[in-house]
């Protein structure tokens, strides 16, 4: 049947005579189906090898991410059943089983659903894809693992109770040890990282255990087994053995690091633990260790992009990024570094943690029990002679006058403020006593920036943006509300309407009449009101900018930005 099937393909010139004969020999040395050889290697699209397989079988083809499936159905099947043969059960008709197959050649799965469940079983084709993906959908992260641990524990635990034998070190190291648990931890963190997560939240509330991936800045629930608070203690033993950390303290909170590789890429996990009155929560922030990203990708307008060029390649002063925890001010800093990081240029950075490794820059990492603080390091970076300086946070006012220091004799500096808006930052460096004349000599520009959500382009839908919303995002009273978007949800965005996120920018630039009002310590709200009336666009503006455009929706901007101005 596999050389009917090949041939067939050939004949239509789905494939190529050498394709298929390479196909044929793998699947010959390891047992594979010939579909599967050829999907795997590119040489042939799911959903025509799907075409070919229905002519030949005449089974229906199913779209699995749109059909409902019973939930008594996937109670009936077993996760690892499914796992283990790669079918979906998609409907029970009495002792009728429908499964979805993306192989209908393969006999074991009819044979052993027949014997062990006394049903009588009908086919229907699907892409492997869409099995994987429902079967996660349907069963949970790691299902079939869980299962298989429940169904080897000789005594099924109380209600209430923690699946660990004797809280002695041993025992934790043996179960967290185990390939099943380290099986439940990889899937959970190759999971996280297949849906775009940049957070796993694991949380114990006694009866329960949640999993949560924080997915384009939201946190969303993962669909897991019930089971799995029972094997919560093996899985925070488990992922504190990778992070390195001491599996018996459940006292007080913990920090660790773990590296993990996914495919090509390898991620830098953070991990850190703190107890609670239900056991240990634990969060993990998944961190590519290159960067992706550069100044290009991060939503700016063309003419500000123009702007943060400029003020990078200036041969000293101060560029600060503002904005709150989780706002992409360290991003932007690295895509800053990634464009400067040419061979005739030395550059340094002082971080906490160092999020991503850049090739050719030199990292220091503070370290406070050892003494080695942002205004320690920075001052014996300047005695290796560095032409741009990356400080990762301007926290006291010896750090800032160190660094306005610097950047007063003929260095670069880029470096963060933790404040609501551009012309706040100038307030907060006076606050922690820095000279204004000092400020006014050395900042170049204030950059403030949010993270708003992207809406999804395959199902954003046309609407129009109601009176209120187009008062609060600044459009006239007598304008006509624009055409906008809102969200839908479809399967490429996980029915939340939104894809990826992008940045909202508010770029202060320092000029003569800026400096002015720095020198004169004018408040924030003055410098603003000048800035705006000198051309700054401000973030509501920005985002408005980008609602116009179908980018986002009102609501993400004015949730991020709406006390902005």
């Amino acid at each position: 049947m596999s050389a009917r099937l090949g041939d067939i393909l050939v004949a239509r010139g789905l494939v190529s005579r050498e394709a298929l004969d390479g196909a044929v020999g793998r699947q010959q040395d390891g047992g594979e189906y010939i579909g599967t050889a050829l999907v795997e290697r590119g040489l042939i699209e799911e959903k025509a090898l799907l075409a070919v397989l229905a002519e030949l079988t005449g089974l229906p083809v199913l779209d699995l991410p749109h059909l409902r499936i019973p939930a008594e159905v996937i109670r009936r099947i077993p996760a690892k059943f499914a796992w283990h043969h790669r079918i979906m059960p998609v409907e029970l008709a009495q002792t009728t089983l429908t499964i979805a197959v993306a192989n209908p050649y393969d006999p074991w799965p009819v044979d052993d659903l027949e014997t062990h469940f006394g049903l009588r079983v009908s086919k229907a084709l699907a892409s492997a894809t869409d099995i994987r993906e429902a079967i996660e959908r349907h069963y949970g992260v790691a299902a079939d693992a869980i299962e298989r641990i429940m169904d080897e524990e000789p005594e099924a635990p109380a209600e209430g109770a923690a699946f660990l034998p004797a809280g002695t070190t041993e025992d934790l190291e043996k179960i967290a040890d185990s390939a099943s648990v380290i099986r439940v931890v990889n899937d959970v963190i190759n999971q996280a990282i297949a849906e775009r997560a940049t957070d796993i939240h694991l949380e114990s509330f006694g009866d329960e255990a949640r999993l949560r991936y924080r997915i384009d800045g939201v946190l969303r629930d993962a669909r897991i087994s019930t089971d799995l608070r029972f094997l919560y203690p093996a899985i925070v033993s488990r992922i504190k053995i990778m992070s390195g950390l001491d599996i018996i303290e459940r006292r007080i909170p913990q920090d660790g690091r773990a590296k993990v590789k996914v495919g090509p890429r390898e991620y830098d996990l953070r991990i850190s633990a703190i107890p609670t009155i239900h056991g240990e929560n634990i969060v993990i922030r998944i961190l590519p260790t290159t960067l992706l990203l550069s100044l290009s990708d991060l939503g700016m307008v063309a003419e500000d992009l123009a702007r943060i060029d400029r003020l990078i390649r200036t041969p000293n002063g101060i560029l600060f990024v503002t904005g709150p925890t989780g706002s992409g001010k360290s991003t932007t800093l690295y895509a800053s570094l990634k464009k400067l990081n040419l061979p005739g240029s030395k550059l340094v950075t002082i971080e906490d943690p160092v999020e991503y490794a850049l090739k050719g820059v030199s990292q220091v990492q503070v370290n406070p029990k050892i003494g080695l603080s942002f205004a320690r390091a920075l001052r014996h970076m300047l005695r290796h002679d560095p032409d741009v300086i990356m400080v990762g946070e301007i926290r006291d006012q010896e750090t800032a006058s160190i660094a306005i220091r610097a950047a007063l004799t003929g260095h670069l500096v880029l470096s963060t403020l933790h404040t609501n808006d551009a012309a706040g930052a100038v307030t907060r460096l006076l606050d922690i006593g820095v000279e204004p004349y000092l400020v006014a000599s050395s900042a170049r520009a204030f950059v403030a920036q949010r993270l708003v959500r992207v809406l999804c382009p395959a199902c954003r839908v046309p609407c129009t943006l109601d009176a209120e919303a187009a008062a609060e995002l600044g459009l006239a009273a007598d304008a006509a509300p624009p055409t906008a978007y809102r969200a839908k949800g479809c399967d490429r965005c996980a029915h939340s309407g939104f894809k990826g996120r992008t940045g909202l920018y508010e770029i202060l630039m320092v000029t003569a009449p800026i400096r002015e009002l720095i020198v004169q310590r004018a408040p924030a709200d003055q410098i603003k009101h000048r800035a705006v009336e000198l051309g700054m666009r401000t973030l509501l503006k920005d985002g408005f900018e980008k609602v116009a455009r179908g980018i986002t929706t009102a609501d993400e901007v004015l949730h991020v930005a709406r006390d902005q101005e």
